[in-house]
């Protein structure tokens, strides 16, 4: 099982409305399967700020997280998902990518 599929598994315990998971380690220069996008919509962060989301995400994440070098986390209520419609795309890499000139 790749880790992506891993992610996915884990963050389904959030019982998430949406999922999306995307490797993103082509645009890094560490390696394959290094760097994630994760956006969620789960109505379990109702009421909750964006660091009590992630620290959420990180718990049901658990050990996976130490195989990861970046996630960015998008995290969503179904209200705002429904205002929002997208997560923003991910900013290039600042550490030197490989398809940097």
């Amino acid at each position: 099982m790749n880790k992506q599929h891993s992610l996915e598994q884990a963050l389904n315990a959030l019982q998430p409305q949406h999922l999306e998971v995307l490797d993103e380690s082509h645009m890094h220069s560490r390696g394959q399967e290094t760097h994630y996008k994760a956006v969620i919509v789960s109505e379990q962060f109702n009421g909750l700020n964006r660091v009590k989301r992630h620290q959420q995400v990180y718990a049901v994440l658990g050990d996976l997280m130490q195989q990861v070098h970046a996630l960015a986390l998008h995290t969503y209520t179904a209200d705002e998902w429904q205002q929002q419609s997208a997560a923003p795309d991910s900013p290039r890499c600042q550490g030197g990518s490989k398809h940097d000139h």
